[in-house]
């Protein structure tokens, strides 16, 4: 793949040595403000502060601890704002590192909180503490299902509790729906609703500045996690792959992400995301054609990693078998491989 062009070297800088970039102000009215992610190889969460009249509007807020707080506030500190100055958080999606300060955002200045219907929706299952069992014993059967060996089902199901912790729960008091101009003053700010990452991911275009905020949807290196769980889509990689091709049409000069850094070229990164999920997809029916009915989870420990699957962390191995299963539903859908229903399930190349 080709490397996309950074819009800010010392932002890509800090990315790839390891570092954390500082707050800067991108564009006149725009601050890009680095909020901490624990015990995350993302590290961090970029939010983008907009300057209204009467103070800020932020595009996402960061995981709900205590660190990432006062990195937000710090930030928002050298822009010239208190977190009292903050008017409406803008929610990308509904995961922790965009989601969980929002809460606290709100208690602390009476912001109003916009999340897309779609994410809006899983808010109680995935964050009230009632309803978190019956989620975990969704993800247990689904893991099952694609093969995972019980005792390791039982300990990545768990993992959806752990993740609980980093969100300060909170219901969302506008839904932002596909193509909702936001009223914010001073800007000329569109919802692009773009699932696949979460089923209500919103992007935000500023057709003024040409600028895209593109949350996790579009990000300069890494692709972003599709999968299938029991809160997604039937098919999100198919959601996703539409969405992508419906995001190149807009013409705009930057994209700023929710992670790494600032890049240029939207059409090209988005021809190179889509050519990584046909590689990803021959490379699953291979295995699919090696083998006489294969699970998911055995299909996952053959595919190519960024480390060897030894090395991976257990609760990674969660995402890196849902990400697996959303591309074979995807092949599935398109008749290029076949599941026989059993326990677990399994799959076989067309």
């Amino acid at each position: 793949m080709r490397m996309v062009t950074p819009a800010n070297e010392a932002q890509r800088e800090a990315w790839r040595t390891g570092g954390f970039p500082v707050v800067e102000r991108v564009r006149p009215g725009v601050w890009s403000i680095p909020v901490p992610i624990p015990i995350n190889p993302l590290r961090y969460v970029l939010v983008y502060a907009l300057e209204l009249p009467d103070g800020v509007a932020i595009i996402d807020a960061g995981w709900n601890t205590e660190e990432a707080y006062s990195g937000l506030v710090e930030g928002l500190r050298i822009a010239g704002y208190e977190i009292t100055d903050v008017r409406a958080v803008l929610v990308t999606h509904i995961h922790p590192d965009h989601y969980g300060l929002a809460g606290r955002v709100r208690e602390e200045s009476g912001a109003w909180i916009g999340l897309h219907p779609a994410d809006a929706r899983l808010v109680h299952e995935r964050y009230d503490d009632e309803a978190i069992e019956s989620l975990i014993d969704k993800e247990r059967g689904l893991l099952l299902r694609c093969g995972v060996p019980e005792p390791a089902a039982e300990e990545l199901a768990g993992a959806s509790k752990m993740i609980r912790s980093f969100v300060s729960m909170a219901k969302p008091d506008r839904l932002i729906e596909d193509g909702e101009r936001l009223d914010l003053r001073g800007w000329n700010l569109q919802a692009v609703w773009t699932p696949g990452h979460s089923p209500g991911h919103l992007c935000f275009v500023e057709q003024d500045r040409r600028l895209l905020f593109s949350g996790d949807h579009v990000l300069a290196k890494i692709t972003p996690m599709v999968a299938v769980h029991p809160q997604s889509a039937p098919n999100p990689l198919a959601d996703y792959l539409e969405a992508l091709t419906a995001i190149r049409k807009w013409e705009v000069d930057e994209v700023l992400p929710a992670h790494e850094y600032r890049f240029l070229g939207l059409a090209e990164r988005v021809d190179d995301v889509l050519a990584h999920h046909e590689e990803r997809l021959t490379e699953i029916e291979a295995v699919l054609a090696s083998a006489d009915g294969v699970s998911c989870w055995a299909t996952a420990t053959r595919l190519t990693w960024s480390r060897p699957w030894e090395t991976i962390p257990s609760f990674m191995r969660r995402s890196a078998n849902n990400e697996t299963l959303a591309h074979l539903v995807w092949l599935e859908a398109r008749g290029r491989a076949r599941r026989v229903i059993g326990e677990p399930d399994l799959w076989y190349s067309l």
